[in-house]
């Protein structure tokens, strides 16, 4: 088939012609239905029957019916609003029980060990400039940074 398709123009154009097609379809975006689709369908098949049926109460229910939203459609609009209030509450509860001051002792711990390396290895001068103790900043916050003259 594929060596036909090479060699003959009228099974060409309509093979191009389908993938055209194809492409077409696959850039329309899908609408969603609208929520009397339902409604307006079983009217039409109720319509179709006998004048006896149509007078029944199931299929005037069946006239009236609407379908039913499943709970991730009717809430999903409010999900970043959600997630959003979730983390405001994930991060007061950690500042509330001190994770964040917490994370500062260790931090400042680990700068103290580092600064008794810097005395005990490389001596006392030099931890000085890469930890400025008279100023109260931090090695971050020194602008000349630690290897600069």
């Amino acid at each position: 088939m594929q060596s036909h398709i090479v060699r003959c123009p009228r099974c060409q154009r309509r093979l191009v012609s389908s993938g055209k097609v194809n492409l077409a379809l696959s850039f329309i975006k899908a609408q969603p239905h609208r929520l009397d689709l339902l409604m307006r369908a079983n009217g039409q098949a109720v319509s179709v029957l006998k004048h006896s049926l149509r007078q029944e109460p199931k299929a005037q229910e069946l006239k009236k019916a609407l379908p039913q939203q499943t709970p991730l459609a009717k809430y999903g609009r409010y999900g970043f609003s959600l997630g959003s209030l979730a983390a405001c509450i994930a991060l007061l509860f950690l500042m509330k029980i001190g994770v964040f001051s917490s994370m500062d002792t260790v931090q400042t711990r680990g700068q103290k060990v580092i600064r008794r390396y810097y005395v005990k290895h490389a001596g006392q001068d030099l931890a000085d400039e890469v930890f400025p103790t008279d100023t109260g900043q931090s090695p971050s916050a020194n602008s000349h940074g630690p290897f600069t003259t």
